[in-house]
């Protein structure tokens, strides 16, 4: 199993990027999903997350500008980040349970994508 997380970039402050991750391999369905994001110096910390029914959470600092999304079929999950802030630059990670041959979930994260947001 592989997550292939792309769309990251260089973006001015007040712009979007859409982030993409899909899985591929021998999956048997997708549970919960997430990004996360790592700033130098700093934890890596939670950005956005859906759950199979398609609940999602933000913390505050992206609550309202950060959207995810989630398409069972194709295993992929999006991340849509509007008015960028320059605090949001960081390597953005994506992780998902997926389910496995023997009905059990193990989780897999994405290599990371870069997000720049300077003038």
């Amino acid at each position: 199993v592989q997550l292939q997380a792309s769309g990251g970039g260089l973006v001015q402050p007040g712009g979007s990027l859409r982030l993409s991750c899909a899985a591929s391999g021998s999956i048997f369905g997708m549970g919960a999903v997430g990004w996360y994001r790592q700033a130098p110096g700093k934890q890596r910390e939670l950005v956005a997350t859906i759950s199979v029914g398609g609940s999602s959470y933000y913390p505050i600092s992206v609550g309202g500008r950060f959207t995810i999304s989630r398409d069972d079929a194709k295993n992929t999950v999006w991340l849509r980040m509007n008015s960028l802030k320059p605090e949001d630059t960081a390597v953005y990670y994506c992780n998902q349970a997926l389910r496995q041959r023997n009905g059990m979930y193990a989780a897999y994260w994405g290599q990371g994508t870069q997000v720049t947001v300077s003038s």
